[in-house]
């Protein structure tokens, strides 16, 4: 069995014959090249996984055949070999980026030993390349993170914009949307990839902890620091620090946060050392952050920080095309999981899912694929799996809620129980059901009085009578 494929570059035959017949005796297969020009067609033909090259060949420089290789981006490692015992060589070959450097005469066993490091070092390589694209294939837009609809392709896009730079990201969507998902899809698509990935959620640590947390605290800074204790600006150091929850960063954190913004330095929580952090930074909220600086319970100067490029992550109520795609990947996800036997969801049960408005978003949709097809008794999840009628018919908390947000949820019900009826006139339809209540709730607010009632209105008094006749409404006078 070959222990690798060696290029050895030797322009002195004798030489060149002692090396290749000591190569293959240990068991490597070897392809000599007494020149620069040949030994790069010989590169071009085939993979090697390590060559040994002379650093002064008949038509060129061994460190050129070195720059070249690295120019058409082969990863080989070059060991290079020279009869001139100088400094100047040494440092050239290992500037232009060889493994090693030996010096003619040299005894085989050092150069065995040599090229086994090289080709542990290619092992180790390879198995990291192959390793990223794993972790990239996971965390690629489209695979992890679902979804053809405009808005979600909007999301992918900024996703490939900004996941190599080091920009400070603000990802905004309500609970459950995958926040955490697109920040690891940002790392795992950056430079940072190999490097620390460290989410920490505002809202879960009590506030006397979350400034040790996030800056570590030294030994005996309070009470019950019994050793010293790295922070996650430490931990995350090069690689990404995910806040989560952002909104529930208390305001005195807020302004060491900015700090570490603004030039990356730190101090530990009794600590008298600053130290500094070269960790990214993605945060998410699922508030209004705007909302909160105009009361006063957030700083505007981080909000601007934080919200350089914003990602807004859209409900699953506002992309209800993706819901086919997203419950046909959750269910192989739990067939692959939990050993089940699922093979998708009847069209009464599709209805239902896609008529529902999901305020879990795609965490209530997974976790109610899993519960269905953990408990189903046959193959095809069909509606009475899910039981999300119940849920869906419970009267709203209309305190909670904006005129606006009242009125679009009925005009919701209103176009669900009509999609497959052919409606005509929708304005006028629509209209009507609204003006005669809102004219009478008026008149009544202004005690029969239509001066008063057209005044509120913003209407002409006569435009106000002309409906009351063609809407068939009575009016009340009241004292």
């Amino acid at each position: 069995m070959e222990l690798g494929r060696i290029l050895l570059v030797e322009d002195e035959d004798s030489l060149s014959r002692v090396l290749r017949k000591a190569l293959e005796k240990e068991g490597y297969w070897v392809a000599a090249s007494a020149t620069g020009h040949e030994a790069r067609r010989l590169m071009d033909e085939s993979a090697f996984d390590a060559a040994l090259v002379d650093i002064h060949l008949p038509d060129m420089e061994g460190l050129a055949l070195l720059d070249a290789a690295r120019e058409a981006g082969l990863q080989t490692p070059f060991i290079v070999m020279t009869a001139q015992n100088t400094m100047r060589n040494a440092i050239e070959a290992m500037k232009a980026g060889a493994f090693d450097y030996l010096t003619k005469p040299f005894d085989l066993d050092v150069l065995m030993v040599v090229l086994e490091r090289a080709l542990e070092r290619r092992r180790l390589s390879r198995e990291l390349s192959d390793l990223k694209e794993e972790v990239k294939k996971k965390y690629e837009p489209g695979v992890n993170m679902i979804g053809t609809s405009a808005a979600m392709q909007q999301v992918f896009k900024t996703i490939g914009q900004v996941a190599g730079t080091d920009t400070t990201i603000l990802i905004e969507g309500e609970s459950g949307t995958g926040k955490e998902l697109v920040a690891k899809t940002i790392h795992y698509n950056s430079a940072r990839w190999n490097k620390p990935f460290v989410p920490v959620n505002c809202a879960a640590i009590p506030r006397d902890l979350l400034e040790s947390e996030l800056f570590g605290h030294e030994k005996g800074a309070f009470t019950g620091a019994l050793e010293r204790r790295l922070g996650t600006f430490e931990l995350a150091h090069e690689g990404t620090l995910f806040l989560d929850e952002i909104g529930e960063l208390p305001l005195d954190l807020q302004t060491k946060l900015l700090r570490v913004l603004q030039d990356g330095s730190y101090r530990r929580v009794g600590g008298k050392e600053m130290l500094r952090s070269d960790a990214r930074l993605l945060a998410a909220t699922n508030r209004d952050l705007e909302k909160a600086v105009h009361e006063e319970r957030f700083r505007d100067d981080l909000y601007f920080r934080l919200k350089v490029i914003p990602i807004e992550i859209p409900p699953l109520r506002d992309r209800r095309s993706d819901l086919p795609a997203l419950i046909d990947f959750f269910i192989a996800k739990v067939n692959n999981d939990m050993g089940t036997q699922v093979s998708g969801v009847s069209a009464d049960a599709l209805r239902e899912l896609q008529q529902y408005d999901w305020p879990g978003n795609v965490r209530e949709l997974e976790n109610v694929l899993i519960r269905a097809a953990v408990l189903s008794p046959g193959p095809i999840l069909s509606a009475r799996d899910f039981a999300l009628s119940n849920r869906q018919e419970r009267s709203p908390d209309y305190d909670s809620l904006s005129l606006e947000e009242i009125i679009r949820g009925r005009l919701e019900d209103y176009f669900r129980r009509t999609r497959d009826a052919h409606v005509e006139k929708l304005h006028a339809t629509i209209m009507g059901h609204v003006e005669r209540p809102l004219i009478e709730m008026t008149l009544k607010a202004a005690r029969g009085n239509q001066i008063r009632a057209a005044q509120m209105l913003g209407i002409n008094r006569n435009t106000l009578r002309k409906k009351i006749t063609d809407l068939g409404i009575t009016v009340k006078r009241e004292p």
